[in-house]
């Protein structure tokens, strides 16, 4: 299961009122290979599909794909607004190693 912070939240409402996005859109977040650190984060406003994790809080929804799952069970999703970045980052408890900008990792060897 995949979570989110109520700041995480918040900014998901603010996003999708921005895009106008319709009844159904959420967050989709996928791992995809590349980045400095072998697979990267990659995030949409998009429906679900047919086999996604839903995770659903105050009325938003987070999808992500059965692949991608294995790589981010347990994860947490916040929203950040440091003077040098903003955006959604993932707190990854799967990740051995991240780089410095948080968009790509490294996961931990399964056992």
């Amino acid at each position: 299961m995949i979570d989110l912070t109520q700041n995480a939240i918040d900014h998901l409402k603010d996003l999708l009122a921005q895009k106008a996005a319709g009844e159904g859109y959420g967050l989709r977040l996928e791992v995809e290979r590349g980045g400095c650190a072998g697979l990267q984060y990659s995030m949409k406003v998009d429906l679900p599909r047919a086999g996604d994790e839903i995770t659903t809080r105050d009325g938003v929804g987070l999808y992500v794909d059965a692949e991608s799952l294995g790589y981010l069970d347990g994860s947490v999703i916040d929203y950040t607004d440091d003077l040098n970045d903003a955006g959604f980052k993932v707190q990854n408890p799967r990740a051995a190693r991240s780089c410095g900008c948080g968009t790509s990792f490294e996961p931990a060897a399964s056992s």
